[in-house]
C-alpha cells in the first residue's frame, strides 16, 4: 500500500465530502422538484466516484474512506473554536 496515495486520496475524500455538503444545503432551499431531482444526481455522482475508486485499488479506497471519514468531525471542532475578537 503507496502511503503517498493514501494521503493524497484522503484530501480527495475530504474534498467531496464537502463539496457534497456544500451542494446538499444548496438544494435544501431550492423548489421541491429542483431539490429531488439535484439529490439524484448529487448520489448518482457518489456512486460513480466511489465505484470507479474500488475497481482502482486497496490504497485508493482506503484513503478515500479515511478523508471522507475524519472530515465532518474536524469540521465541527473547526467551527465550535471560538475566534479571539481583534481589538481598536
Amino acid at each position: 500500500m503507496d502511503a503517498l496515495t493514501v494521503l493524497a486520496l484522503a484530501a480527495f475524500g475530504s474534498t467531496a465530502y464537502l463539496a457534497t455538503l456544500s451542494t446538499v444545503k444548496w438544494l435544501n432551499q431550492q423548489a421541491s422538484r429542483t431539490k429531488v431531482a439535484g439529490l439524484v444526481v448529487v448520489g448518482l455522482v457518489l456512486c460513480a466516484l466511489i465505484g470507479t475508486m474500488a475497481s482502482a485499488s486497496e490504497s485508493v479506497v482506503i484513503g478515500f474512506v479515511v478523508g471522507a471519514g475524519i472530515t465532518p468531525p474536524v469540521r465541527r471542532w473547526i467551527l465550535q473554536r471560538s475566534r479571539p475578537v481583534a481589538g481598536h
